[in-house]
């Protein structure tokens, strides 16, 4: 019954800013992994970034790391990823998901993660 729903996604200019959320119910917002993850169209899903339970670990795809930030709220059970200087190859929709089974390290491979959220669209226009 596990549950993740992605907002703040839309349409911005290249350059703008995005803080997409991700809200998790129906079960336990602790000792786990939040991965965000994009697919545009016609490609694979790839990993964007992701964070452990307690924070004090984050991982970044090197197409972004300069740009955007990955945070949690444990108490709001919500992980944001923070999008700055967007660029129009950061058109994709913008999946966040759980991995109940990692801790201390953040996996970027997406077979990994438990559960997955239905997807939030960002587009980037120049």
């Amino acid at each position: 019954q596990v549950q993740l729903v992605e907002s703040g996604g839309g349409l911005v200019q290249a350059g703008d800013s995005l803080r997409l959320s991700c809200a998790v119910s129906g079960g336990t917002f602790s000792r786990n992994c939040m991965g965000w993850f994009r697919q545009a169209h016609g490609k694979e899903r790839e990993f964007v970034a992701g964070i452990t339970w307690s924070g004090s670990s984050a991982l970044y795809a090197d197409s972004v790391k300069d740009r955007f930030t990955v945070s949690r709220d444990n108490a709001k059970n919500t992980v944001y990823l923070q999008m700055n200087n967007l660029k129009p190859e950061d058109k994709a929709v913008y999946y966040c998901a759980v991995d109940f089974g990692s801790d201390t390290r953040v996996p970027m491979n997406s077979g990994t993660y438990d559960y997955w959220g239905q997807g939030t669209q960002v587009t980037v226009s120049s």
